[in-house]
């Protein structure tokens, strides 16, 4: 996903994914291995999508039949997900853990993420596994 040399280029605006993914691009370039850009476009473009992201993605798009596999894999292209198989709760785990600050952005449920929300209370694995099909079949 990042080799050495790399540019990454990535969004800041300041919510807990964001800052996670932040502290993780920052451990690379403290390594001397890769080049930070805020916002730029160069190079590679990392994403702060997690597995709740990704699993609303999916369903959202096969329930339109439009899906793209651009907007679901962890590398397509110039576009790395870094935070990709981790569920919101664990990277806001890990950012109340590190004392990390960040802003409560609201975000915006469909009825479909707050189904699959409901269904993830009962069936915790729900998320994984609608993000590992998809490898699958798209991977």
């Amino acid at each position: 996903m990042i080799k050495n040399g790399d540019i990454i280029s990535y969004k800041d605006r300041g919510d807990f994914r964001e800052i996670v993914l932040e502290e993780l691009l920052k451990k690379f370039f403290e390594n001397g291995n890769v080049r930070l850009i805020k916002n730029k476009g160069f190079g590679k473009i990392a994403l702060a999508d997690s597995s709740d992201i990704v699993s609303y993605k999916i369903l959202h798009r096969l329930i339109e039949e439009k899906i793209n596999s651009k907007e679901i894999l962890p590398v397509e292209g110039k576009i790395i997900r870094p935070l990709y198989l981790f569920l919101d709760k664990e990277i806001l785990l890990y950012a109340r853990l590190r004392k990390l600050k960040f802003k409560k952005i609201p975000e915006k449920k469909s009825k479909i993420s707050t189904f699959v929300d409901e269904m993830e209370k009962k069936h915790p694995e729900v998320k994984h596994s609608v993000v590992r099909s998809c490898l699958e079949i798209y991977g």
